[in-house]
């Protein structure tokens, strides 16, 4: 996939849970290159399965740090293979799943600051890592620890008023934590933490790269409003963390991705802490934050109810959410295989209109319930963290189902607003990239919207339908409530 007339250009990197992703972007913002390491297919000899291995007590979810390095030497030597010049490289940005950790031995700095470009890069930094097993986001086993850091701040609300979020499992305090509580001995040989994004950043420079603030507010670590560590946090999760973490840097409205997880991000002035959802350092505004809200149960579950009740046919599947009525005639859908984050629930729950728990719904009703249930959970939560149905207020939805219009269709009924699309199978990567013309301009004051002038404009997919407001204003306090009603039963029954 070479270009033939080399341009100059900026390269954006996705470290993501499943592969290792990289585009190309020139000057008028077109992407001219893509190209990807997909871990289970492409490193099989990691024996990961979706890009990690989950321990045996289902809790514990971890990835090989190797397998990102050499996915890192695959990939640059496909560019090379292809022709890729990378003398018109002009800078390069790139995103790393959030909260994956990386611990480095003592004396790893000597062999950064020395690699030879001779040799891949994995075997230079193989005897690097005191931690060859990194904890990610899908592990959920520190639920001690989590315990532990809000007694020592003054309880959970305290916890997010101080760093955004209450403590959760997979954020990054916590799991270093349970690493020195665990495994003291690999902690002290440990001479730095980083983060996947930081961590990926490192390989490049050289160096170790330092965390910036949006990557480090998913840390329960980070005063989002002073953007320092917070000492209290620090102390209560192992000691010398400080220097192990080195100091935070900057870096440098609606998006909803529709991904393995589903993500809900908003563009926030002033943050509202709450038990549930987190609120971030923005990444592109200092004076701004945004709010994010994660959900497990994202395309994984919509791919099993596409199974089960559209003979594995996405064409099925749309079929059947246009042949139902907006508000499915008042049946609702909990739909929740594996323990979610917003709300802290799991297993299968359908409502009559009755409101009465009923074993199964039609096919055509259980597509809808699903889909319309996933977007009234995101629409009730974000509504606790300030979202509000404004005239101006716009979707920008990214990530595999993005490219459904009849799941784009229900989001746009359920929050009551246009969704937007753009036609990019690789947003992170094109973000990465774009962030990367806004470094190369950073000292001068532009705006990182001054920066992206250039890109393609987001494209209409959605907008509301006539009387959607009406149906989901009935709709959406009735699925709070049996939300509500879902949770106070005894966490037995719902597994």
């Amino acid at each position: 996939m070479a270009e033939p007339a080399a341009r100059l250009c900026c390269l954006g990197w996705d470290f993501s849970t499943q592969q290792v992703k990289v585009v190309a972007v020139d000057a008028a913002m077109k992407v001219f290159y893509e190209d990807s390491v997909h871990f289970d297919r492409d490193l099989p000899e990691f024996g990961t399965q979706g890009g990690v291995h989950v321990h045996q007590d289902g809790l514990t979810v971890t990835s090989p740090v190797l397998m990102w390095v050499q996915a890192l030497d695959l990939i640059l030597e496909k560019m090379r293979a292809s022709g890729f010049d990378f003398s018109r490289v002009l800078a390069l940005s790139g995103a790393g799943q959030q909260h994956g950790s990386v611990y480095w031995k003592a004396g790893a700095s000597r062999v950064l600051t020395g690699l030879s470009p001779g040799l891949p890069l994995h075997e230079q930094l193989q005897a690097c890592f005191s931690i060859r097993d990194c904890p990610v986001w899908m592990d959920c086993s520190t639920t001690a620890q989590c315990r532990q850091l809000e007694a020592a701040v003054g309880g959970a609300q305290a916890l997010s008023c101080l760093t955004g979020s209450r403590a959760y499992e997979r954020f990054t305090g916590n799991q270093i934590a349970k690493i020195y509580q665990q495994n003291p001995e690999a902690y002290a040989h440990t001479e730095r933490i980083s983060l996947v994004s930081s961590f990926a950043a490192s390989l490049f420079l050289g160096s170790y790269c330092p965390i910036d603030y949006g990557d480090g507010s998913g840390m329960n670590l980070l005063q989002i409003q002073d953007k320092v560590w917070a000492q209290a946090c620090l102390g209560a999760c192992a000691p010398h963390l400080e220097e192990k973490l080195g100091p935070p840097v900057p870096s440098c409205s609606v998006v909803i991705s529709l991904g393995t997880s589903d993500t809900l991000f908003l563009w926030l002035q002033e943050p509202m802490p709450a038990l549930e959802g987190h609120i971030f350092c923005s990444p592109v505004d200092p004076q701004h934050y945004m709010a994010l809200l994660c959900f497990k149960n994202g395309s994984l579950m919509r791919e099993k109810i596409r199974d089960e009740s559209a003979s594995c046919s996405w064409s099925e599947f749309s079929k059947a959410l246009r042949s139902t009525e907006m508000g499915n005639g008042g049946n609702v859908g909990f739909y929740f295989d594996v323990k979610e984050i917003t709300p802290e629930m799991i297993g299968r729950h359908r409502f009559s209109p009755e409101n009465r728990e009923v074993p199964a719904f039609p096919k055509d009703v259980e597509i809808r319930a699903l889909i319309e249930g996933q977007f009234m959970a995101k629409r009730i939560h974000a509504e606790g963290l300030g979202y509000r149905v404004l005239p101006k207020t716009k979707i920008l939805a990214t990530g595999g189902a993005s490219h459904n219009r009849d799941i784009l269709q229900v989001l746009a009924d359920v929050f009551g607003a246009p969704v937007y699309v753009i036609d990019t199978a690789n947003s992170a990567c094109v973000g990465s990239a774009y962030r990367a013309f806004h470094g190369l301009a950073a000292g001068t004051g532009v705006p990182f919207s001054e920066v992206v002038k250039l890109a393609p404009s987001p494209r209409l997919a959605a907008t509301p339908s006539p009387g959607a407001s009406q149906v989901y204003a009935a709709l959406l306090p009735r699925y709070a409530q049996l939300e509500q009603r879902i949770l106070s039963q005894p966490q037995g029954l719902l597994e």
